[in-house]
């Protein structure tokens, strides 16, 4: 366990550079005594990681240092195939670069493990589009990558379902969810959520990109997809479905479903206590 996270803080240090302690022991959910215990044996095994103290400090290489990580066990090199998804890599432009890189890969995994990656390749495939849908690649999404890649702000008319808006953001990231693809970008001082698809023009600008020092992509999507679903279910309706009608709905909206059947459990409680309550009330009175 303690070799696996060694080579997991050398993987993130070469990546990242400069890493606070505190960032590590959040990432690999330990202590950062921990850490430190991790860093002294780093040192020790003979690699060049140095500490820099103040408010901007943390851990870094020295000098670049960088090592070949090829050991993967069977299990790490099956996950290789389910890296991401080949359809987001072709609206990106990026389906060869993948292609070459998933070689390159293969070839360099322990004897044996390439096996076990193609194997799951060809009995698992990531399909992320809905049904019904043959969706491609909006015009701006290809030059937004590289935007976001060049940490350059761009301005923007945008199709809301309220009006055209013609506006200049930070763009910090893209994301695809169901076969569309977003761009989470930062306004002033807050960071919002545009659908690709719904920009009409577009235009990179000279200026830098103004990200804030602690965005992290997944987290903000995890917290606005929520957000934003529980926004959705904020009103009530009083709907009146069959057996059936509640199993169709599932197969739409299961969040739905289960709020209705959530629902209807918590009235079938109350109405046993309410008959309960009323025994009980007869059996008293039977007994005066």
């Amino acid at each position: 366990m303690r070799a696996s996270r060694l080579l997991s803080i050398l993987i993130v240090l070469q990546d990242r550079g400069r890493v606070s302690a505190a960032a590590l022991a959040r990432e690999l959910e330990v202590s950062v005594r921990t850490i430190y215990r991790d860093i002294d044996q780093l040192g020790t095994a003979g690699v060049p990681v140095y500490a820099e103290r103040g408010r901007h400090g943390g851990f870094a290489l020295l000098g670049g240092y960088r090592t070949d990580l090829t050991g993967l066990d069977s299990n790490e090199a099956g996950a290789v195939s389910l890296i991401g998804t080949a359809q987001a890599a072709l609206d990106l432009g990026l389906g060869a670069d993948a292609a070459a890189a998933r070689l390159k890969i293969l070839a360099s995994l322990p004897l044996g493990s390439g096996k076990v990656a193609e194997r799951i390749a060809a009995r698992f495939h990531l399909d992320p589009a809905p049904w019904y849908s043959h969706p491609k690649p909006p015009p701006a999404l290809r030059p937004l990558a590289e935007a976001v890649w060049a940490d350059r702000r761009v301005r923007m008319t945008y199709e809301s379902w309220k009006k055209v808006i013609t506006r200049t953001i930070s763009p910090l990231g893209l994301v695809m969810k169901a076969g569309a693809w977003y761009v989470a970008g930062a306004v002033d001082a807050s960071t919002r959520i545009y659908r690709v698809d719904a920009i009409r023009e577009f235009k990179i600008l000279d200026a830098a990109a103004e990200r804030p020092p602690d965005f992290d992509l997944a987290d903000f999507w995890t917290d606005a997809a929520r957000n934003f679903e529980s926004r959705l279910r904020g009103q009530r309706a009083r709907v009146r479905l069959s057996p059936a009608g509640l199993k169709l709905l599932r197969d739409v909206n299961p969040a739905a479903a289960d709020a209705i059947a959530a629902q209807n459990s918590a009235r079938a409680l109350q109405a046993l206590r309410r008959h309960l309550d009323g025994a009980l009330a007869v059996l008293r009175r039977t007994h005066v």
